[in-house]
């Protein structure tokens, strides 16, 4: 299992440390450290849609209007933080988004 998100995150640590404790292997990759491909992006966003952006963010917030109207995958592949945490790969391939009650039903 592979875990997307930002070290500083606190859905993210708290996401790693629930499914730790629940005995799953995961792999976390911190998309500032290790930017994700366009492929790997555009994935994320077939599976999710604009549900992927993370427009709640600094990041987004500190965007004029013409760089919130550029692509989302360019908007992303700038800016990481874009990228609304944590996505979860499943061994099989199932992708999540989040850690809501849904999700953590899903993999606890």
């Amino acid at each position: 299992m592979e875990l997307y998100g930002i070290k500083a995150c606190d859905t993210c640590r708290k996401a790693l440390k629930t499914l730790d404790g629940a005995g799953r292997e995961v792999r976390f990759v911190d998309v500032r450290e290790t930017p994700l491909s366009r492929e790997v992006l555009e994935s994320f966003q077939a599976a999710f849609g604009a549900a992927l952006m993370n427009t709640r963010s600094t990041t987004w917030r500190g965007l004029d209007e013409a760089g919130r109207a550029g692509d989302p995958i360019e908007l992303m592949l700038a800016h990481p933080t874009l990228m609304k945490r944590p996505v979860i790969r499943e061994a099989d391939g199932t992708l999540h988004l989040g850690w809501g009650k849904e999700v953590q039903a899903a993999l606890s």
